[in-house]
């Protein structure tokens, strides 16, 4: 199945509620997501996302057939790390295990990396949630160790995974 990330539109907002409205998908995201998940929450999402520092906050909707499944963002990191990022992203759970995410994180990393100065894109998805893990791995991303007891969710201790990608060789990026 084909997918395609884009910049969020403001109709966007019913089908990303209907992503997130979901325990299942909410149960492999960082917390302060509410439940249920309204089309206002989605709507000042997007409106957050559009309003964004553009150097700093790069959230696209992953879309198939021009309709939102998901979502996929990068975030420049600071200080010395300025020129890394971190990424997260889901897709709605009709379209697990699809390929959607493999696609949407290869397109959005190589977006990130020919438009801008970052030079490592890592994520840290919890240990035990198998399918990201391999969403990663298929998209390139080196396993460089795991984060042991590294979150609380649902009131249960979790370990996570740090995978990273880096610049491709051939991609030139000054260091000034």
């Amino acid at each position: 199945m084909e997918c395609t990330i884009r910049p969020w539109r403001t109709e966007d907002a019913g089908d990303l509620a209907r992503a997130l409205n979901n325990k299942k998908v909410l149960d492999n995201l960082r917390d302060g997501i509410p439940y249920p998940y309204t089309e206002q929450d989605a709507a000042e999402y997007i409106a957050a996302m559009q309003d964004a520092d553009k150097n700093s906050t790069f959230a696209f909707t992953i879309a198939v057939d021009g309709r939102a499944v998901g979502s996929i963002g990068m975030f420049r990191q600071g200080n010395i790390h300025s020129r890394t990022a971190e990424l997260g992203y889901y897709v709605a759970e009709p379209y697990w295990g699809r390929g959607i995410c493999t696609s949407a994180v290869k397109q959005a990393c190589s977006y990130l990396f020919a438009s801008t100065d970052i030079l490592r894109i890592f994520a840290e998805p919890f240990a035990d949630n198998t399918g990201s893990c391999r969403v990663l791995e298929k998209a390139g991303f080196v396993l460089e160790g795991v984060l042991r007891q590294n979150a609380v969710k649902n009131g249960s201790i979790l370990d996570m995974k740090l995978y990273a990608l880096t610049v491709p060789p051939d991609v030139n990026k000054p260091l000034g």
